[in-house]
């Protein structure tokens, strides 16, 4: 999961990716960053020049990133994201221009080309890179080192033969065997072993050197060089089929994140970070067990790979393990797959997981960006600590609230009438334990409403003997306050709870008679008010469903002249359907859009039977 905030102040000054987003938690906008902390702030200027740029702002409500390495990265992960939820506010390209590959080709004689087009055809895909003056500059250095065919027709031997830079396979100037591995030289530097490839080189330097063609030894040197300078390889995007899990951990000696990068299609596709509790004491190794047991054991896909920081204890162990569920997953309906558990030892499976360490290219550099993201989430996690331990100072209340339940009522005039409860732990949305009333209060009547959702919520609670949240949030002012109060003490509930008014975001708090006021740049505070907005706008979705609902079948579709706009703004008026009814002529005049010979229709509708 991506880090979420919604004050640009929080945000590291490396780079990445951010992802605008609004109330219902849309994305509005995908963009890149050398300095996510500076890139994101320019949007918050009140003197914003762009039209366009205006009217995202007043749409954003929340936002997410993540950090990479290398502003490159950030680029490419843009590009992969932009493709993958064509935001309303980025711009998208119809033609679908992609970033340059490197393509060695799957013909006899393979060539090694640019191109911007990935297909299923057999080829070898490396890349993509942000700048194609940079591929073409490394396609002309690759060519002497490795001197691999460009001609479409292997038609007799060319210039290029004779001033070396092909071995003219065309005509048997060299073995199929040996120009095979010449490509697989290439292949080698271009899935990040250049190591293995930079080692040749220096040997073959030092030999030329020892043989007095210093003229060679020259051109080696500086094609040493050149490589080195030259190729930045990307990993946000492998182009390999394999699927994969990248995990890191960080540890503060009090907190422990552990974080997951998904890799499917050779794509990052996601990302998600955990806390371990009882864990600050443990070695990375252990941590990242526990995990891996804990994390797999789960309905979760299993990758064929896993990559690591740290070997793991008991890796044969769990490599089997996991073998075996990507075998029972893979081949058996879900429930078949528990009856034969106990068979999958006699049977093998046709893939075999691996749990590795890289130890350098591609793979080592992208545990190395896992690793950076669970450092900078830690940091985030002890910055939500700190600001929970303030607001237990702020509220008076007997415990730091790792847990927040908030509630809020949406309705029309009482009508559709709905509540909200939003859970966050740890100063984070926790969105499975989210919960929404349809109720049955006749309203409109805030104070009833919230005690009907309040007495559901925490009679439900005390009737299964669950512990209660450290604070309870209304939102509201000193009425809804006492409300929740009164409820609380007739279940015999002691916990924290305040009520929150949004106007002059007062915090009323129980026995004092002044609301506290917390400071605007208050982390408390943004906490406070996450929670809040999160409450209404999970409220007003439900809400706005339901009467959705039902204006999609309504009695007013058979009224002639009454289209979707006229019976929106009937039941928006109105509130619901028996009011329409129950409305005279002149109450049905006042709806936008209604003239009197439709509002005489409209009500001659409904009471064509009464006498």
């Amino acid at each position: 999961m991506q880090a979420t905030i919604s004050n640009p102040n929080d945000l590291p000054e490396k780079p990445g990716v951010y992802l605008l987003k609004d109330v219902q938690d849309e994305i509005l906008y995908v963009g890149k960053a050398k300095s996510l902390k500076k890139r994101v702030k320019s949007y918050f200027k009140e003197d914003l020049e762009d039209p366009k740029t205006r009217v995202l702002m007043r749409h954003f409500h929340h936002l997410d990133y993540l950090v990479t390495d290398t502003e490159k990265e950030a680029l490419i992960l843009e590009s992969n994201l932009i493709k993958k939820h064509l935001p309303r506010y980025n711009i998208r390209l119809k033609d679908d221009k992609r970033y340059p590959y490197l393509q060695i080709t799957s013909e006899d004689y393979p060539r090694l080309l640019i191109t911007r087009n990935v297909r299923d055809d057999g080829s070898h895909y490396y890349g993509p890179f942000t700048d194609v003056i940079s591929v073409r500059s490394l396609l002309k250095l690759l060519k002497p080192v490795f001197q691999l065919r460009d001609c479409k027709r292997m038609d007799g031997p060319c210039l290029n033969y004779q001033i070396e830079l092909c071995p003219a396979p065309c005509s048997g100037q060299v073995t199929r065997e040996d120009y095979y591995e010449n490509v697989e030289k290439v292949k080698l530097f271009l899935e990040g072993r250049q190591k293995e490839v930079m080692d040749l080189l220096q040997k073959e330097m030092e030999q030329a050197a020892l043989n007095h063609d210093y003229e060679k030894a020259v051109v080696i040197r500086d094609q040493l060089f050149s490589l080195g300078e030259v190729m930045e390889k990307q990993k946000m995007e492998f182009n390999r089929s394999l699927d994969q899990d990248v995990i890191a951990t960080s540890n503060d000696g009090e907190v422990v994140v552990v974080v997951v990068f998904r890799v499917r299609n050779g794509k990052i596709m996601g990302k998600d970070d955990f806390l371990m509790e009882g864990a600050h004491e443990n070695s990375p190794p252990e941590i990242l067990t526990a995990f891996i047991k804990q994390y797999y054991s789960g309905p979760r896909q299993v990758p064929v790979e896993i990559l690591l920081p740290v070997m793991i204890e008991d890796r044969l162990l769990i490599e089997k393990w996991l073998s075996e569920k990507i075998y029972t997953n893979e081949y058996f309906e879900d429930g078949v797959s528990e009856v034969l558990n106990d068979q999958c030892e006699s049977v093998p499976s046709p893939l075999s997981v691996s749990v590795r360490v890289p130890e350098e290219g591609l793979e080592h550099r992208l545990v190395q960006m896992v690793t950076k993201n669970s450092s900078i989430i830690l940091n985030h996690h002890k910055q939500a600590r700190g600001a929970l331990l303030d607001l237990k100072t702020y509220l008076k209340i007997p415990r730091i609230p790792r847990r927040i339940e908030a509630f809020d009522i949406s309705n029309l005039a009482g009508k559709n009438a709905v509540a909200s409860m939003v859970v966050f732990e740890d100063g984070k949305p926790s969105k499975n334990n989210y919960r929404k009333y349809k109720l049955e209060t006749p309203g409109p009547d805030d104070y009833a409403m919230m005690q009907e959702v309040l007495s559901r919520r925490y009679e439900k609670l005390v009737s299964k003997g669950e512990t209660p949240p450290d604070l309870v949030v209304v939102d509201g002012g000193r009425g809804q306050l006492n409300v929740a109060i009164e409820v609380l003490d007739s279940l015999g509930i002691q916990t924290g709870v305040i009520g929150l008014a949004k106007e002059f975001e007062q915090v009323f708090i129980p026995e004092v008679a002044i609301p506290l006021i917390l400071p605007s740049n208050s982390p408390a505070l943004h906490i406070l008010q996450r929670v809040r907005d999160e409450a209404h706008r999970f409220a007003v979705k439900y809400h706005k469903n339901l009467r959705d609902r039902d204006l999609k079948s309504s009695p007013l579709d058979e009224i002639s002249g009454i289209g979707p706009k006229r019976k929106m703004n009937l039941m928006r008026h109105f509130g619901d359907l028996e009011s329409i009814k129950n409305a005279s002529v002149d109450e049905i005049v006042e709806v936008k859009g209604i003239n009197r010979n439709l509002a005489i229709e409209i009500h001659g509708f409904f009471n064509q039977n009464i006498d």
